[in-house]
């Protein structure tokens, strides 16, 4: 049966027929000792069997590649041609081989990681100096991105997203506690407008509306009274979808914004922004690292899970 491999060269494609490799270890390994004897006991087969796949790949190709008699086994001019491209390409396959087992042995490679830009500020940020000393055979590879997007279709190592949204056939490492969320708004804001006292008042506020980047639908303003969750949906003359320029425009005094507490810590703390309705907020999920089952083995991941778990107690 005729397999077909398809291999990237160059933006395109190449189609390898499995029939073309039959023999070449075969053909090698007899040209490299010049015995077909020793070729099979180096090979674990019989001499025949050597024989008989020289012979098949010969006759493939419409050319003799072994002078052979009873004393001694030569190659041919076309033999020797065959041998000299193809034996340093073999040296270079077994190097590329050998070379994998340093993956085992220690972290290297690239990690391409994908997250939130608010995500990056609080949990990685504050290691990739120490992780980089540490792993100098690791090169991070961080994509900020709003949205969520497929690990293996953009061929991501791992993410990190609130764990409601990591799919269930991820595997997912809590790397924070269950989040705090506010409704945030300027001191100057509430100048002008007063301090809602209930969610209900929000609807006397302008807000300032996130858009998922993905999905298009905007956040809706989550909070709970007597254990009973609702949504207030409010005015809103502003609507973003990056995170970044939602609390930038809620430091402006455009509106009210709903954010996670660790998007705002440095903002709370020096007052530029203030939280209220906190205790009608119900907590949601913390961050998760998350990526596929088959990438866990992976020594560059493990040493990056065991440094991001340590910034933040989950």
């Amino acid at each position: 049966m005729v397999i077909n491999i398809w291999f990237t060269m160059g933006g395109g494609f190449m189609v390898l027929d499995k029939d073309l490799l039959d023999g070449i270890p075969v053909f090698l390994t007899v040209a490299e000792h010049s015995s077909f004897t020793l070729a099979a006991a180096q090979l674990g087969i019989t001499p025949t069997a050597v024989s008989k796949a020289i012979r098949v790949l010969e006759e493939r190709h419409g050319v003799v590649l072994f002078q052979r008699t009873t004393r001694k086994v030569a190659l041919t001019e076309a033999g020797q041609a065959l041998f000299s491209r193809l034996n340093p390409a073999t040296q270079e396959i077994d190097e590329a081989i050998a070379a994998l087992g340093q993956f085992r042995e220690k972290p290297i490679g690239t990690l391409r990681l994908n997250m939130k830009r608010s995500a990056c500020t609080y949990l990685v940020e504050p290691i990739v100096a120490e992780f980089r000393q540490k792993y100098p055979d690791v090169k991070l590879d961080i994509t900020i991105d709003e949205g969520l997007t497929d690990l293996l279709e953009g061929r991501y190592d791992a993410g990190i997203r609130l764990g409601e949204s990591v799919d269930k056939d991820m595997v997912g490492v809590r790397l924070t506690p269950d989040l705090a969320f506010h409704v945030v708004g300027s001191p100057e804001y509430f100048k002008r407008h007063g301090k809602p006292a209930k969610p209900e008042d929000l609807q006397q506020h302008d807000a300032i509306m996130y858009r998922f980047v993905t999905s298009g639908t905007f956040h809706r303003w989550e909070f709970v009274r007597s254990k009973r969750q609702f949504f207030v949906d409010l005015p809103s003359p502003v609507v973003v979808n990056n995170r970044d320029i939602l609390i930038n425009f809620a430091r402006q005094g455009l509106g009210l914004a709903y954010v996670a507490q660790y998007e705002v810590e440095r903002e709370l703390a020096e007052g530029s922004l203030v939280p209220v309705l906190s205790e009608f907020i119900p907590k949601t999920s913390g961050l998760y690292l998350y990526f596929p089952a088959r990438t866990q083995a992976q020594l560059k991941l493990r040493a990056f899970i065991d440094m991001v778990t340590k910034v933040r107690g989950a």
